[in-house]
């Protein structure tokens, strides 16, 4: 029995042993990332696990009894690497073991481990135990990222050393944008040391007006990392500026993030000037033969081409390289035909007369073609002919219609079949497009023009819908026509097709319905727009030399008379000088007001001028014209004289209008002293108002969007104008009056004003039988009604307790002016050089309860921006805008937010004073 209970027990114990021995290997298994191996005392493999066979590719069999000193590399093993780490463990119960090992194909593995010995039960040595982890990719990483780093050091130290010796200056930025590397070419170059380079400082090399747009460009280009280029005065290091290239490229790293710019800087000082006399020489030579239709062509005495345009390549069929340079012989294929042609040439030089003529001439691609040629001689500056000029058209079309067209008209002899064949021939001969089109835009049938004119097969038309080739701005317009003709119109359409080899044509079509079919033909006017086009810029470029003749008179008087003004201005201030520094003040008022008398014309010559340009700064106010005739009746009959009776009609019930109230005043009295100096024997005058609604119709013919207008008109009863006359009223420094009695410039700024203002000027006349100027301006919309005019009070302005003004102005005399006399108003002065420092200050908790600023700032922001941002932030913020030019944009078009208005340039201290007070006060 007790036999029995302990086989039993034995039994059971087993049982759990090999349970536990059973999870244990489990657990040993599952630890694929780590080769866990125990060995006897002799260091004979016992145990391998999964890991183990994964991590060195030995199988269980083939591991178990062999030498554990196989898992360590040759060397490690001749050095008794195996044998110490042993002996380790057994005296430290753990030997750390960090080394390449390998596998049974000889390859290396990195293992991260330990060894340890195995205890009995007894206390005895049983063996070892080396627990490890695969750290193979980890190491090689490690190892690749410490060769790129070596690679990195001595990839820039190479660069720097290439770049030090490269002949042209070379740049590298962060990606803030600071220059953190230039060569040694560009210190060479521009003088600057490092220290003045580097960061933005390379900025203070450029010229002081390339500055701004280098900066402009760098810092854009940055924000996005694109590529750019640029090109800039540099200065030199011996003061004098060169024309430089710079271009950058932008730098990324491994996962697309932008790393900054490596760029190169050129000097092109030489070339900038070789290249200004060749640009002029070649766009004068580019315009005339562009702008002429066709083809045209220059030769030299010898016959070969020295200029041709875009349409000899065409008609030749050879590119231009193949053409210039070259005689007939050279480009054209058949001798015979190049030989007529230099024959008609000789003819023409050694006549010495010009000659109209039709060539024959074989193309590139074997078709005959006929030019209709003009050719003429041309001479050099002694009169020699050293060459001819001709133009030719390709009428190889027409030719071959009229032959056709000849042939037709002499065999008609069988009526019904010749008609039939008639019909056909022409559908195969005609140069223009024909096809048949059924009422869902599907083509049904197309005649070979199709393939002539657009490249296009019949196989590749029939059957496909009309759109697949138009282009799709015009598909609307090509659907409505063909929709038209199913209705039974017979509609007429311009539509772009697409050419087979990518090109454009305009085609124009003539379309009617038969049956359940459209037949329509169409002719290629893509020439005759080209021409239009051409026409429209030659047009545009006369209009310009108009433009800068004007320019050329206006710099012309305003030299002059600001000459004039300014000599008042300065000898005032002169003679001011020296009776103070003599002691003498008697006489001081006369040379004050000598001097402001010459600042106050200056200022109304420069209002002439920008009312003459439209780009006077406007203050419209809601406005009743019968008003202010009537208060302008006294001046008006003064300026007349006694001679011309004067008859107002007004309108009742006018509308009010929304204008620069002393502008129309202006714009008044100027009509009436024209209409005076018509009627130089006396007459009469009518001043006349009225409501007018102009519809569509009616609005096109005065040039005016449809709407509610007000009309104002002056009508005398004098000479009266041509119709010569009417078309030039209007033009800068045009006068029928006199020499020295008109500028010219009177009517210009009457019509500069009513544009402006959103409306329109008119004339009515005949010689003898008086005129009419009618001015029409739009209506005033909303209920606001117009107020009387107040006078300026001549009180001095003081500021309440704690007011404060911010003054953003970037003119420094101009900032320190408004702030003295804002200060000696009582005002606190907060000032800004530029818009980004006064939207600081106005960010900040800073009491502001007015803001003064120019409208036009530098920084990027204007003075309008400014005043927006700051009402984001406090929305009653009142605002005051100090202009001496128009920008009328800038400051909404003469359209301002309530709380906000303009002060223009010059200003005296009371206006300031007045105006700061009143908007702060309101």
């Amino acid at each position: 029995l007790d036999l029995r209970r302990a086989i039993q027990d034995r039994d059971r114990r087993y049982e759990e042993l090999r349970d536990s021995e059973g999870r244990l290997r489990l657990v040993l298994d599952s630890a694929h990332d780590y080769a866990i191996v125990t060995t006897d005392p002799e260091r004979r493999i016992t145990g391998w696990s999964a890991g183990a066979e994964a991590i060195f590719d030995w199988s269980e069999e083939q591991a178990i009894g062999r030498s554990f000193d196989e898992l360590f590399l040759p060397d490690d093993r001749a050095a008794g690497v195996p044998e110490r780490e042993v002996a380790t463990a057994m005296a430290a119960g753990c030997a750390p073991d960090v080394r390449w090992h390998q596998r049974e194909d000889g390859t290396r593995v990195f293992m991260n481990g330990s060894t340890h010995p195995i205890v009995d039960r007894d206390g005895g040595h049983a063996g070892f135990i080396k627990i490890a982890r695969d750290e193979t990719r980890a190491r090689n990483q490690a190892d690749e990222l410490a060769r790129t780093r070596v690679d990195l050091v001595d990839s820039e130290t190479r660069f720097r050393n290439m770049a030090d010796h490269a002949p042209v200056m070379m740049w590298v930025t962060d990606p803030v944008g600071n220059c953190i590397y230039l060569n040694r070419r560009w210190y060479e170059f521009t003088g600057q040391t490092r220290e003045e380079a580097e960061g933005l400082g390379w900025l203070d090399a450029t010229h002081p007006d390339d500055k701004a747009e280098a900066e402009r460009v760098f810092l854009e280009a940055n924000a996005t990392g694109a590529p750019f280029r640029i090109e800039y005065r540099l200065c030199h290091a011996g003061g004098s500026y060169h024309w430089a290239i710079d271009a950058a490229s932008p730098r990324f790293g491994p996962d697309g993030e932008f790393l900054g710019y490596i760029g190169s800087v050129i000097d092109i000082a030489e070339r900038r000037e070789a290249e200004d006399a060749l640009r002029h020489a070649n766009a004068l030579l580019a315009a005339v033969m562009e702008a002429v239709p066709g083809v045209v062509y220059a030769k030299d005495r010898d016959g070969r081409m020295l200029a041709a345009n875009r349409g000899t390549a065409e008609l030749v069929g050879r590119p231009l390289p193949e053409i210039i340079g070259r005689t007939d012989a050279d480009f054209l294929d058949d001798a015979a035909q190049a030989a007529a042609v230099q024959a008609n040439d000789r003819r023409v030089m050694t006549g010495d007369r010009a000659e109209v003529l039709e060539e024959e001439i074989d193309l590139a691609d074997g078709t005959r073609a006929t030019w209709l040629s003009t050719k003429a001689p041309f001479r050099n500056a002694e009169g020699e002919v050293v060459g001819l000029v001709g133009s030719s058209i390709d009428i190889s079309e027409r030719k071959r219609v009229e032959e056709a067209l000849q042939l037709l008209n002499e065999t008609l002899e069988d009526e019904v079949v010749e008609r039939t064949a008639e019909r056909d021939r022409m559908w195969e001969i005609s140069p223009d497009l024909m096809l048949v089109i059924d009422f869902t835009g599907v083509f049904r049938r197309v005649n070979p023009a199709w393939t002539t004119v657009l490249g296009y097969e019949r196989d590749e038309l029939v059957g496909h819908h009309v759109n697949e080739f138009v282009v799709p701005e015009d598909h609307d317009a090509t659907v409505g026509a063909y929709r038209s003709a199913a209705r039974g119109a017979t509609p007429e359409l311009e539509n772009r097709y697409r050419h087979k080899d990518g090109s454009i044509c305009w085609i124009a079509w003539v379309a009617a319905p038969a049956g359940d079919m459209t037949y329509a033909t169409g002719r290629d006017i893509t020439a005759e727009k080209e021409q239009a086009a051409a026409l429209a810029l030659a047009e545009e470029q006369l209009r310009q030399a108009q433009k800068m003749e004007a320019v050329g008179q206006l710099t012309g008087g305003l030299a002059h008379d600001f000459n004039n003004l300014l000599t008042a201005v300065t000898g005032g201030l002169e003679l001011l000088g020296a009776r103070v520094a003599a002691g003498q003040y008697d006489k001081l008022d006369r040379y004050i007001s000598m001097a402001q008398t010459g600042a106050n014309r200056a200022a109304a010559l420069t209002q002439r001028l920008l009312a003459f340009s439209r780009r006077q700064t406007l203050a419209p106010k809601p406005t009743d014209a019968d008003r202010l005739i009537a208060g302008m009746a006294e001046i008006i009959d003064r300026t007349l004289g006694p001679s011309i009776e004067v008859k107002v009609v007004s309108a009742a019930g006018l509308w009010p209008i929304l204008v620069d109230a002393p502008q129309l005043e202006n714009a008044l009295l100027n009509l009436c002293i024209n209409a005076r100096d018509a009627m130089p024997g006396g007459g009469k005058l009518t001043i006349e108002t009225g409501n007018k609604m102009l519809d569509a119709r009616v609005a096109a013919t005065h040039d005016l969007d449809p709407g509610d207008y007000v009309s104002l008109c002056v009508t005398d009863t004098g000479t009266g104008m041509s119709p010569e006359i009417i078309e030039r009223v209007f033009d800068p420094f045009f006068t029928t009056k006199p020499i020295g009695e008109g500028t010219g410039l009177g009517l210009s700024m009457i019509y500069g004003f009513v544009r402006q203002s959103g409306g329109q000027v008119r004339i009515y006349s005949e010689i003898g039988s008086g005129t009419t100027m009618c001015l029409y301006l739009p209506r005033l919309a909303g209920g606001e009604e117009p107020g009387e005019a107040r006078a300026p009070s001549n009180n001095r302005h003081r500021a309440e307790q704690g007011q404060t003004v911010l003054l953003v102005e970037d003119e420094v005399a101009i900032r320190e002016l408004v702030g003295e006399i804002l200060g000696e108003a009582g005002y606190r002065v907060l000032t800004a050089a530029n818009g980004p420092a006064g939207i600081a200050l106005l960010r900040s908790d800073e009491r502001i309860d007015l803001l003064v600023t120019d409208v036009g700032l530098p920084g990027g922001l204007n003075g309008r921006q400014v005043a927006d941002a700051g009402r984001s932030v406090r929305p009653d913020l009142r605002v005051l805008f100090v202009t001496g030019y128009a920008a009328n944009a800038a400051v909404g078009a003469g359209h301002l937010d309530p709380g906000m208005d303009i002060l223009t340039k010059p200003f005296n201290v009371l206006e300031l004073e007045r105006r700061v007070g009143e908007m702060l006060a309101n």
